[in-house]
């Protein structure tokens, strides 16, 4: 399979392995695509796995919409599971970096039906990550999303710090220039930052810190996640801290492990892949 339709989108995917093993699916982050998993596949496919990876909404041509709320995480999970469905299976694993973790507790909370396991890479619970921007400097790291929503600015200021971004934060120059090829225009980066304007203004306000709130301190929300799921988080990321990922915990009843990977970054798939591949095969594995 190369290309899947989902209604009028059509997004590439890059598929390996036997067509009749079980399938694990691999979700990229921003800015990214489905490169980032070139160094995971092998060792995947390798263990016996069919492995599909897409080139999400906003990163295909041929799905890359205007609306901003066409990014909406409910609008990304469905259109993993049209790619479980095209590929002829009832469930699948899930696996996801940086915002394709994102989609990850999505489909865990709103498709547990249709996922066998799920991983999530760097990406906390987005409760807990709405925990942390209150209580943390978590607020600090994600200030950038701010920026993120003002249009046409937003898109050549982002190409400016290309590939330099990524090697100040980790990732080999290969990989670095890989991306910055990926995305060499403004128009490319419309449909990445997409998944950033989706996210209500109302809703980034409410989780600042210093926000005055109504009645008393708000309810510890019960263990939702029943997936068998896993977490993987890298004690440099520069994006996503310690706090939030302590505290997805809180929001999984279901099997989990969180693993902690010492002096590792954001860019797990590129930097981390064998790490990441052991991770992700033991909890494939528990699953009977």
């Amino acid at each position: 399979m190369q290309t899947y339709r989902r209604g009028q989108l059509t997004f590439d995917v890059s598929d390996s392995g036997p067509e009749d093993a079980p399938i694990i699916v691999l979700l990229h982050g921003f800015p990214q695509d489905r490169q980032a998993w070139q160094k995971v596949t092998p060792l995947l496919v390798e263990a016996g796995y069919r492995v599909i990876a897409p080139d999400q909404r906003g990163y295909s041509p041929g799905a890359t919409p205007k609306s901003r709320t066409a990014y909406h995480l409910s609008q990304l999970a469905r259109d993993v599971i049209a790619l479980i469905d095209a590929a002829g299976a009832d469930t699948a694993h899930v696996v996801g970096h940086d915002w394709g973790g994102a989609v990850i507790w999505q489909l865990a909370q709103r498709h547990a039906d249709r996922i066998a396991s799920a991983t999530t890479l760097s990406t906390p619970h987005p409760e807990a990550l709405a925990w942390a921007l209150r209580h943390s400097d978590q607020w600090r790291k994600s200030s950038y999303m701010a920026f993120f929503q003002v249009p046409w600015i937003a898109e050549r200021g982002m190409l400016r710090q290309l590939p330099e971004m990524y090697v100040k934060t980790g990732m080999s120059r290969e990989d670095a220039q890989k991306y910055a090829d990926r995305f060499d225009t403004p128009q490319s980066l419309t449909g990445p930052l997409g998944w950033y304007r989706s996210m209500f203004a109302g809703q980034l306000r409410a989780a600042l810190p210093g926000r005055k709130r109504d009645g008393a301190a708000h309810p510890v929300r019960r263990s939702t996640i029943t997936v068998p799921m896993t977490y993987v988080w890298g004690t440099r990321d520069f994006a996503l801290g310690r706090e939030a990922a302590e505290k997805s915990a809180e929001f999984v009843s279901g099997p989990y492990e969180f693993v902690e990977l010492e002096g590792a970054g954001h860019w797990l798939p590129e930097v981390n892949a064998a790490e990441v591949a052991e991770a992700v095969l033991r909890r494939v594995r528990s699953v009977k």
